[in-house]
């Protein structure tokens, strides 16, 4: 997979000025943004994850350091300019009424047109590209007003590419959605930048989806700065571990991905049908009881699809299973 470099920052500190105060919200930022890759910042509340894209979109001016998107300044880019480099995506719900998607679409061709241009037979042709490359040509004649969360996402995600610009910013793209939108959205973001080569960058907190579907990922956190590195280098070099795990949470690295910590205060031996039996022990981790392989253990759970069995009584269901563990260990 071919990747270039669209943006490169440098020894760059983000935050606010008020009059005589600067406040330093994350420092000493050194990175760079490939095209053909979705990369994904995650961090807790209060990180600076909005004011870094913020930042990155030049709606702040940095406290210190560069930002160069293909090789020039980022403040020695016009307004116009920009738009044609950038396209953002808010998490903020349009204020606009009584009008079409068709219509909001095409103003993402008002860098070549003007707010109010004449659409050449091209410009249309483009938003109705980006309209069926999101999969929403059944919305083109709706009232904005009258979609849903992730209607309105799709839509706003077509007015970028409508945009025609090399790098999509994008901040809580799947918030408020249903996981199958979150999905569903994550999903196109990762193919619209291999499949239009784009640079897509955006601010999450759905952390498990990100760590399944990014290409890159930057961990963001006041007591950390900024760590770098695919989702499975960043497992494997413990960072995960560091910035996420907290009372009652941890980074499993066996499956990549984070869990609750369950205090676990009793011991069963378990066998049967693979898939059958992690969900069995899932569901008695939660019960406060480990698992462990083979017939180790003085109490033993048979699991498959048509059995359950602890010391040899059946049960029709994990349900009852699960009575049957309280029972035993008298919880």
């Amino acid at each position: 997979m071919l990747r270039e470099e669209t943006i490169r920052v440098k020894n760059l500190e983000t935050g606010y000025r008020n009059k005589n105060k600067v406040t330093v919200i994350t420092r000493d930022i050194n990175a760079a943004l490939y095209s053909r890759e979705l990369t994904c910042l995650l961090g807790p509340n209060g990180a600076g994850k909005s004011t870094l894209l913020k930042t990155l979109t030049a709606f702040l001016p940095p406290i210190k350091g560069e930002i160069f998107i293909d090789g020039k300044l980022l403040s020695d880019y016009s307004e116009l300019e920009l738009a044609k480099v950038i396209g953002v995506v808010l998490t903020e719900k349009l204020s606009i009424n009584n009008m079409t998607v068709d219509e909001l679409v095409g103003m993402g061709r008002s860098p070549y047109t003007g707010f109010w241009g004449h659409m050449t037979s091209r410009d249309k042709q483009l938003v109705a590209e980006a309209i069926s490359l999101v999969g929403i040509d059944n919305l083109r004649g709706r009232m904005v007003q009258t979609l849903s969360d992730g209607e309105r996402q799709k839509v706003m995600i077509a007015k970028a590419l409508a945009q025609e610009t090399p790098v999509i910013f994008l901040d809580e793209p799947t918030a408020f959605l249903d996981y199958p939108s979150k999905v569903e959205i994550m999903q196109l973001l990762q193919r619209l930048s291999r499949e239009r080569n784009k640079t897509v960058f955006l601010s999450t907190h759905d952390l498990e989806l990100a760590l399944q579907i990014a290409d890159k990922v930057w961990l963001l956190d006041k007591p950390h700065g900024v760590t770098i590195g695919t989702p499975e280098d960043l497992a494997l070099r413990g960072d995960m571990a560091k910035y996420f795990e907290r009372k009652g949470v941890i980074f499993d690295i066996d499956s990549g991905l984070f869990k609750i910590d369950h205090k676990l205060h009793h011991t069963v031996s378990i066998n049967g049908d693979r898939h059958v039996v992690n969900l069995v022990a899932k569901a008695l981790a939660r019960h406060g009881v480990t698992t462990i392989e083979g017939n180790d253990c003085e109490n033993i759970i048979f699991a498959n699809e048509s059995d359950l069995k602890l010391n040899g009584k059946s049960y029709r269901d994990i349900a009852a299973l699960l009575d049957g563990v309280d029972l035993l260990f008298g919880q």
